[in-house]
């Protein structure tokens, strides 16, 4: 996947004067290139070009009659090459989900029993949701009938666009009822969340010397969004990113006092911190006493 560090977070405005719901084929618009996540629900269903798409920390084969389900704020792309051709359906939490008030961060942890609609958006990243014959002639038919709907609207259109889109959505839940039951028995979505908070943990320790290490880079390491890290290590852990790394440093430091020989500046310098005299208070701050007086006691022991 591409540099991620800067992969922007997009509004329905930025795609849509429906601030709802919107449809669009190649031909509307062409396909966004570069990783990119969004505030709202979308589904794209490529009708022509095998591909990849690359979801969270997930890279899965979307070829001809796929069907892609992103959650709101998930990183993603799906390279579509020039011969292919795919509808992209965006639509709002309230415009799906008006019953549902959590924050679109929190859908992984909504009921499925509550809300079957996020089945697929929920366990994209382990299936590929993949229909031919009449199964996707059947999408194919609403697809036709929500580019009729859409434009232009009329009274009782987004009812009708809602109906057609709860149809698709029911029609994939239906042809991978065994599959989407078995991820949901084995809270799959929980083990996603542990493995991105795993990725974030491991580009803690690889960057750990560096004193300019941020949310953002870390966030990107970990094909997340720098909010949704935010919310991630907080569901998770009870602390804020910067404690992660601050409490990371602090028994890395406590390692090199106790069982090396190293300066404290030398040490200072391998945990992070640039200046020792910041190090000092640090860690004194953290353990109650400077780490000189630290090693002297430990390695009295």
């Amino acid at each position: 996947m591409a540099k991620l560090t800067h992969a922007p977070t997009l509004g329905m405005q930025q795609r849509s004067e429906r601030l709802d719901f919107y449809i669009r084929s190649k031909l509307d618009h062409l396909a966004t290139t570069t990783p990119h996540r969004h505030e709202y629900f979308q589904i794209q269903v490529n009708l022509g070009g095998d591909t990849v798409q690359h979801i969270g920390g997930a890279v899965r084969p979307f070829v001809r009659h796929t069907l892609a389900f992103i959650l709101p704020h998930r990183l993603h792309v799906i390279a579509h090459p020039p011969e292919g051709n795919f509808v992209l359906i965006n639509f709002t939490q309230d415009f799906l989900l008006p019953q549902v008030t959590c924050d679109a961060m929190d859908l992984e942890d909504v009921s499925l029993s509550d809300a079957p609609e996020l089945s697929p958006f929920r366990f994209q990243e382990y299936l590929d949701f993949v229909l031919d014959g009449a199964a996707f002639a059947q999408v194919q038919g609403l697809l036709d009938a929500m580019h009729a709907l859409n434009n232009p609207r009329q009274l009782g259109s987004g009812l009708m666009l809602k109906g057609c889109l709860l149809q698709l959505i029911g029609l994939v839940c239906n042809r991978y009822q065994a599959e989407l039951q078995a991820l949901a028995a084995n809270k799959a979505e929980q083990r996603g969340r542990r493995d991105a908070l795993k990725r974030v943990t491991q580009y803690i320790r690889d960057h750990i010397a560096d004193p300019a290490m941020t949310l953002t880079d870390a966030a990107a390491a970990a094909f997340l969004s720098p909010n949704y890290l935010t919310h991630l290590c907080a569901k998770e852990t009870g602390s804020t990113f910067s404690e992660l790394v601050s409490g990371r440093r602090m028994r890395l430091a406590r390692t090199h006092l106790i069982h090396g020989t190293e300066s404290l500046s030398h040490i200072a310098q391998a945990c992070g911190f640039s200046d020792e005299a910041y190090f000092s208070r640090r860690f004194r701050k953290a353990y109650g006493i400077p780490p000189g007086q630290f090693r002297r006691q430990h390695q009295e022991v």
